[in-house]
């Protein structure tokens, strides 16, 4: 698992990150109809009350801060997605030997590897929410996720260490099994379909308002 400068500072411009320009925008224009609708509330939401709050102010040192936690006290312990995919493919290689699928087309299977990996990506991550919920000792973790007295899109960084260390390990197995089960029907040939560099299931979601999801 990878974590740079860059990725953390500059989330503006990934793709697969929550703050990313074209997923803020869209979550503007979503709450520019919420507001047309409901106009008592625009003195609230554009308010510097809000944007200005200590605890809003809290979320914005958070997310500097959380560059720190992960990339000195949780990616040096953590394995990678890469490491799980090969680990997989040698399971099932040892297993049932060498099987290779051909009857798919090249853009079918790239198409489902891209429909798996979001499909197990969102499967494991609502277990693993339900679960920082329903169990006690990951609810004391959680807890702080939801401490925000008001939201803005980098309350999505309030989170304790612990809980970013469950959703690493989270995200390597899914997408490294996922990978690895690919690797021994199809081989070493697959990619995703992407948007702007981003898994195309994962951009629509992220562009109907993700940074409104809090909310």
């Amino acid at each position: 698992m990878e974590i740079n400068l860059y990725e953390q500072f500059f989330a503006l411009f990934e793709s697969n990150k929550r703050l990313y320009w074209v997923y803020l925008l869209s979550s503007l224009a979503i709450a520019t109809i919420y507001l047309m609708v409901f106009k008592n509330q625009k003195r609230v939401l554009l308010s510097k009350k809000l944007w200005l709050h200590p605890s809003a102010i809290l979320d914005y040192k958070y997310f500097f801060i959380s560059f720190f936690i992960k990339s000195l006290l949780i990616v040096p312990f953590i394995f990678g997605a890469t490491e799980v995919a090969m680990g997989v493919y040698e399971i099932l290689i040892g297993e049932f030997g060498f099987i290779k699928v051909s009857f798919f087309s090249y853009e079918m299977i790239i198409f489902l590897y891209t429909l798996s990996l979001f499909i197990v990506s969102d499967f494991t991550r609502y277990w693993l929410h339900r679960w920082l919920h329903t169990i006690p000792i990951l609810w004391e973790f959680h807890k702080v996720h939801h401490s925000p007295k008001v939201l803005n899109p980098m309350s999505f960084y309030r989170v304790h260490p612990i809980e970013n260390i469950l959703f690493a390990l989270r995200y390597s197995l899914s997408i490294g099994a996922v990978t690895g089960v690919f690797l021994y029907f199809f081989g070493a040939y697959i990619s995703v379909v992407e948007i702007l560099g981003a898994n195309i299931f994962l951009f629509v979601f992220s562009l109907m308002g993700s940074n409104l999801r809090h909310s």
